[in-house]
């Protein structure tokens, strides 16, 4: 259980973490889609090629968009190169560097579908096997062109009734089966191969490149994500701060209309009256609801009085922001970090 509790907490530790497991996460899901789906080729000659080449390379695309929809980073790397400069300028480099790790982590669950494909061997099967060659197998001059390339169709049908075959039993049908799947499965070691040599490749030759470059434009990459995220914490304990002080002011601006509609209401004091904004019955507070549902207020938060605006409780964004506002000197001008 410690073990799954450590590895949580790595993907929790940085967003970098977080986009290898989601992608980690697709790569397995795509394994597991395949192996749940019934690969039934059609038999037919011009739709074996159509069906198998579908299978094998439109599900990549899709997983490949799936990755980078899920992948935060593409979104604020569209973000860093449409924005206009203002302050701040562009840097081709950190955008160069946020483009690849999206295109990587976005690759990764294609390849593991187009390598169990081809080691699979049932897409080229039933995509190729009307573009073999029969006579290097066996004597298949007797049969027309037509008829062999409909008994070539037929190569990937393994449960196909025998008796369709009975006039052809020199037809090498499980000859041209094996020669296809295993052309397949060379292609899909090859490819796993090339993948895994170029990973090798790069992690040694990593040291050897321009480093510096790569660790300034990762500490960006990770910068403007925490900036991100920054920004959107600040601006919702803002959007609470605000609308707290919006509805308490509404609250204390119908107080005397609650007086005038609602008998019996009795004054409070202390704490009470504080928390409870001189309401203590269901009449007060349904006609206090239905005021609130016909006409809300507008956004602008300006006191009913200095005295009043006064009594409002300070938020802990409110003491953060006047501790730094007494901290932070006069002549204090914009900095800028890129």
């Amino acid at each position: 259980m410690d073990r799954f509790a450590n590895i949580f907490r790595y993907f929790q530790s940085n967003s970098e973490s977080m986009m290898n497991g989601i992608c980690g996460i697709l790569a397995l899901a795509s394994i597991r889609i395949y192996n749940s789906f019934q690969f039934i080729c059609p038999c037919l000659p011009i739709y074996n090629t159509i069906y198998g080449i579908g299978v094998m390379f439109l599900p990549p695309i899709i997983l490949f968009l799936c990755g980078v929809i899920v992948n935060k980073h593409s979104l604020l790397m569209l973000e860093e190169w449409q924005r206009p400069e203002g302050y701040r300028s562009k840097d081709a480099s950190l955008l160069s560097y946020m483009f690849l790790a999206v295109v990587q982590r976005a690759a990764l669950s294609p390849a593991v579908w187009l390598v169990v494909c081809l080691l699979d061997g049932k897409c080229v099967v039933c995509a190729f096997s009307t573009s073999v060659d029969p006579s290097r197998f066996a004597n298949m001059s007797e049969c027309p062109g037509e008829e062999l390339l409909s008994l070539l169709s037929k190569v990937p049908c393994k449960d196909l009734p025998s008796e369709h075959l009975q006039h052809h039993l020199t037809f090498p049908r499980n000859a041209v089966y094996r020669y296809l799947r295993s052309i397949s499965q060379a292609l899909g070691w090859t490819i796993l191969l090339l993948l895994i040599l170029a990973a090798f490749l790069a992690r040694c030759f990593k040291p050897c490149s321009k480093h510096v470059i790569f660790l300034q434009s990762r500490y960006w990459s990770n910068y403007i994500d925490i900036e991100q995220s920054t920004f959107e914490e600040t601006c919702c304990e803002h959007a609470r701060a605000f609308a707290r002080h919006s509805v308490s002011q509404f609250f204390h601006s119908n107080l005397a209309d609650l007086k005038t509609h609602c008998s019996g209401m009795a004054d409070l004091t202390g704490d009470e009256s504080h928390h409870l904004h001189g309401i203590r019955n269901k009449e007060q507070l349904n006609h206090l609801l239905m005021k609130w549902f016909k006409a809300k207020p507008s956004l602008n938060i300006s006191p009913i009085s200095k005295q009043q605006f006064n009594s409002y409780p300070l938020t802990t964004w409110d003491n953060r922001h006047a501790q730094h506002k007494a901290t932070m000197p006069k002549n204090a001008g914009h900095q800028t970090l890129l």
